[in-house]
Formats: structure tokens, sequence, C-alpha cells
């Protein structure tokens, strides 16, 4: 395969738009633009987690949902294209599932902190969350792939999961105020 990019900077965004890969040019801001640059953040948060987690089952899924985010930032940035199918969704369910039944029942709301590894994986999954916002707001605008907002849906989920794993090493911190159930549980 030959460079895609001879050099980064084209100029050709200094008036505030940007190119999709149909050739059009949108305003930085149009809601398309939106989604493909907070992929591209939750892609970067999830590398950020991966620097921190050691490998293993978690690292795997990770750097295999690196790549889904690449297949969805060339969905957003190619109008009517659809690349995310039901395979991509049910294979984050499976994850999801395998890796769930290991841990203990939730008891209380989770602090999303304990390690660096826990509060990455917490900050992709509300960077995931913003995605899918952004996601349900392009759909005002323009048609999308349904299936793309299930596969940020599912993705939220999952993170949550691989946090709440890695906590299981690294201790899982508890929200813990006089509204908690467990000070309640203890009185």
């Amino acid at each position: 395969m030959g460079n895609r990019l001879t050099r980064v900077y084209t100029r050709t965004g200094d008036e505030g738009t940007t190119g999709l890969a149909d050739g059009s040019r949108r305003a930085k801001n149009d809601p398309r633009v939106i989604c493909m640059g907070e992929v591209d953040e939750l892609n970067a948060c999830i590398g950020v987690a991966l620097s921190f987690i050691e490998d293993g089952p978690g690292q795997q899924i990770l750097f295999a949902v690196q790549h889904d985010l690449f297949d969805i930032g060339a969905e957003l940035c190619q109008p009517g294209k659809t690349l995310i199918d039901e395979t991509y969704v049910s294979g984050l369910e499976q994850a999801a599932d395998e890796l769930n039944v290991e841990l203990p029942p939730l008891r209380e709301f989770i602090l999303p902190g304990g390690s660096q590894a826990v509060a990455s994986l917490h900050l992709a999954r509300t960077v995931c969350r913003r995605v899918e916002r952004s996601l349900v707001s392009l759909a005002d605008f323009e048609e999308g792939n349904p299936l793309t907002r299930c596969y940020i849906n599912r993705l939220s989920d999952l993170l949550f999961i691989l946090a709440r794993c890695q906590s299981s090493e690294d201790g899982e911190v508890y929200w813990n105020s006089r509204f908690s159930r467990i000070n309640r549980d203890q009185s």
C-alpha cells in the first residue's frame, strides 16, 4: 500500500471546514464532523487505557475495539456508507458477558478511579457516552447507521465491565456518602 499522507498539514481547513472521504467539505462544527472527532478522541482514550493494562483478554478486546472505531470513523467520513453490522455488536455483547460472569454482584456505585488503568477505562467510558449522544444528535439531521449507535452503547457497557475487571486486581472504590447503600446497610 502506498502512502496515504505525504504531509500532515494541507491548509485546506484554515477556513473552518474539513474534507470528507467523498470529497465534500463540512464545517468543523457540523454534527458529522463532531462525531468523527469524538470517535477519534475515544480511540485515543482507549489507547491511553491500553498503556496501563497488562497482557490479557482485556487488552486484546480493546485492541480490536480500536480497529472497530477506525471502521466507525470511516463510516462517518463517507455519508451513506455502512460498515458496522450486527457482528460488531454481538462481538461486544459476547465479550461483556464472558467478562461479567467473573465479577461479584455490584453493591454500590463505583467511583471512577483506584488506579491509572481503572481511571482511564472510566474516562474512555464517559467519552464513549458522549459519542453516543453525538450520534443521536447527528441522526436528527441526517440518516445514519443505527447499528453504529448500538455498537457505541454496548462499548460503554463493556468499558464499565473492563474497569470493574481491572478493579478486581487493583481494588474497587465505592461511592461512600450518607446516601450510599453501603452506609445505610451499616446503620
